[in-house]
């Protein structure tokens, strides 16, 4: 979901459309932190959107939209290397209860960006006989391609 230079009314009107389409009310905080997301390009972690949304929503009602977007599909999980969790927008086929977000999740060493590689697949995972996967994450750790330096950059 990049929307490249969208006008604030255009961000405004996709994030009351996807709040419809998921059957939410819309609330001040819903529409907020939606917004962060739509106009962000890496994963957010929760404590990059408190600061971010300001003084106005606490911690607590920022934790429950998060967990509420996650239920909805509307964003998914990013596990990290420290235990935290970053938090990314879901392509549009992810529906409540069911992600579809088999792709490499790339941490950058220098800037702590996290960005999913929508491109990427994850690779088909065979597990022994009476396993079943419920979920697969890869999270790749290295350099990110802004903050490569000059003379590396292809």
């Amino acid at each position: 979901m990049n929307t490249g230079r969208q006008t604030s009314r255009q961000i405004e009107n996709q994030v009351d459309e996807m709040l419809k389409r998921n059957s939410l009310s819309i609330t001040a905080s819903r529409k907020k932190i939606l917004q962060l997301f739509l106009s962000h390009t890496g994963a957010l972690a929760h404590g990059d959107i408190e600061v971010t949304a300001g003084e106005k929503f606490d911690r607590v009602t920022v934790y429950r939209t998060l967990q509420t977007f996650v239920e909805k599909g509307i964003i998914h999980t990013i596990p990290t290397a420290d235990n935290s969790i970053r938090y990314a927008l879901c392509k549009d086929d992810c529906s409540e209860g069911y992600h579809h977000d088999h792709h490499i999740h790339f941490v950058c060493d220098v800037c702590g960006n996290t960005y999913c590689l929508d491109d990427v697949v994850t690779p088909e995972i065979r597990l022994p006989k009476g396993y079943t996967a419920g979920q697969v994450e890869v999270v790749v750790e290295g350099i990110c391609k802004n903050c490569k330096t000059p003379e590396l950059r292809s």
